[in-house]
């Protein structure tokens, strides 16, 4: 069977890494791409990468567009998300690559965000450890779900085997990432520019102020949790959230993501008990990998891929563990991630169009 798509926000980074791993899916059909400003332009011309997409023409975004199809993928700024999907049809599948309907506290989201709040929908990271089972387990069946935000994701599936084994503890977290700035969106911003990154590595959004760290903190509170694979289960909503210092910087590469995350040891865990829990974790993963001992992952890895790749490592003399994770922030941080969500919610294989494979050299 193939499945009918509609792309919103086709014109962005986003939507163009959704349509380029979308226009290898055997059993995904795109139809329909939007836009706001570029309304009215051939696609070829602002997406000049995708030849074999070439026959379409961006179209305005409302829902008018976007409704008929059997799936759509969102990718607008924070709070335009939601004024659209409210009026999409229920029995459609609809992936926002946004953050409108990541966060499932309300506070959080008027806290890190502002404005209207959408509500949570079913949270797109499927490998996630949580309580007795795996999110992918909440993807089955789905036909709303937020893919997550791309930091966000690299440093939930860098802690989140440790903290859901018992093996770390959920407090005194530190997260340093060096991100590419295509994470920060296609729209002019002065930080961004060639001029401003190029020979420089650039702090941003420090002490505490970035906007994915409830959804990290979500996400590790879900791991923490014994019990069901339910996030809204009395059991994750029990579960002490975790603090964590996270700090990004901008360096000049176009696109991934290097994140490294340490927390500290319980007292009384040995090496290869952390290792076991990292292992158990993603094991049988088509898209996360462990490296062997004393491997360490480069973005260079990844790119282009739907692959998280992680090393481990246990500094006795601090006593905490160390985790290093590679991802390319425009597939496995977002497109990537929203096309496997939709594959396990529809029923498809969950690796279907999406490859492990990086671009190198």
């Amino acid at each position: 069977m193939v499945f009918s798509v509609a792309v919103a926000g086709a014109s962005g980074y986003a939507g163009g890494e959704l349509l380029r791993l979308l226009a290898g899916h055997p059993e995904f059909e795109v139809r329909t791409v939007t836009a706001h400003s570029n309304a009215g332009q051939r696609l070829i011309d602002v997406q000049p990468s995708l030849r074999s997409l070439a026959h379409l023409t961006l179209v305005d975004t409302t829902p008018q567009n976007l409704s008929g199809h059997d799936v759509v993928f969102v990718a607008l700024p924070h709070g335009k998300s939601g004024e659209i999907t409210a009026h999409l049809p229920a029995e459609t599948l609809v992936v926002d690559c946004g953050a409108d309907h990541r966060l499932e506290n309300s506070d959080d989201w008027a806290a890190f965000y502002g404005g209207d709040y959408f509500g949570a929908w079913t949270y797109g990271v499927p490998e996630l450890p949580i309580g007795a089972g795996k999110q992918r387990d909440r993807l089955v069946g789905a036909r709303r779900i937020a893919a997550p935000g791309c930091n966000a994701s690299t440093v939930a599936l860098a802690l989140a085997p440790g903290i859901h084994a018992g093996v770390i503890e959920a407090q005194d977290l530190v997260a340093v990432l060096a991100v590419g700035p295509s994470g920060a969106g296609k729209s002019l911003k002065l930080p961004n520019l060639a001029a401003e990154i190029l020979g420089s590595a650039n702090p941003y959004a420090v002490g505490g102020t970035h906007r994915h760290i409830p959804e990290i903190v979500q996400s590790l509170r879900w791991a923490a949790a014994a019990g069901p694979a339910d996030p809204t289960s009395a059991a994750c909503a029990s579960s002490p959230d975790a603090t964590i210092s996270f700090t990004p910087v901008i360096v000049p590469m176009s696109r991934g993501i290097l994140a490294t995350a340490t927390a500290r040891l319980v007292p009384g865990t040995s090496a290869a008990a952390v290792r076991a829990a990292w292992e158990d974790a993603y094991a049988d993963e088509p898209f996360v990998h462990l490296l062997p001992d004393g491997h360490f992952p480069r973005t260079a890895d990844v790119l282009g891929a739907n692959t998280a790749l992680i090393g481990l490592a246990v500094d006795e003399a601090a006593g905490r563990v160390v985790t290093i994770t590679a991802i390319d922030n425009l597939v496995k941080g977002t497109a990537g991630a929203a096309i496997q969500s939709a594959n396990i919610a529809l029923g498809l294989t969950e690796t279907l169009g999406l490859t492990m494979n990086g671009v190198a050299p």
